[in-house]
């Protein structure tokens, strides 16, 4: 496989391209999904490079070929993005959440350093979501993708409480004021 050279020019006039040949505005709804998708795998790359659980890393690696293929989607109007993936997601949580202990208060970000990465990676699957939403309710990306990400970000709450409980990191619970 051969790859394109990076500096093409052609998004100088304010465009990308998307893997269709089409050309959309940078700021379209469409490229600034493609970007925070972008974003939160870049940002589980960082988490990446801390000391974590074993099963963890494994499963931050999947879900980065997982963003990866869904950035793809995204470039790819009228794609598919496989339910396979969000059934595995499911299992996941169920897999990490089962040893935890039940909250009953609400939970402050942070904790150890791979912990808060963990955090910071849930806020930007969120924005992620929020702009994946108006693809997905017009039908212009596959509603899968939303699916995934609005559990992903379930996902990475609970493993951020994995991180910390597996460093002996009590958690902060929030207290009203």
């Amino acid at each position: 496989m051969r790859l394109s050279k990076i500096t093409t020019r052609t998004g100088d006039d304010g465009t990308t391209g998307l893997a269709d040949g089409s050309r959309l505005p940078k700021d379209s709804p469409r490229i600034a999904a493609i970007g925070s998708v972008d974003e939160l795998n870049s940002q589980l790359g960082l988490l990446l490079s801390e000391a974590l659980p074993q099963a963890v890393r494994e499963e931050l690696l999947t879900i980065q070929h997982d963003l990866f293929g869904l950035g793809g989607v995204l470039a790819v109007p009228g794609a598919p993005f496989d339910d396979a993936k969000l059934l595995r997601l499911d299992t996941a949580i169920a897999r990490f959440n089962a040893d935890l202990p039940p909250l009953k208060e609400f939970i402050l970000p942070g904790g150890t350093r791979a912990a808060a990465l963990c955090h910071v990676a849930r806020c930007v699957a969120r924005r992620a979501e929020r702009e994946y939403t108006p693809l997905a309710r017009d039908h212009l990306a596959p509603i899968q993708g939303l699916h995934y990400l609005n559990r992903l970000s379930d996902l990475l709450f609970i493993l951020s409480r994995v991180i910390n409980r597996a460093a002996g990191w009590a958690e902060e619970l929030w207290h009203r004021n």
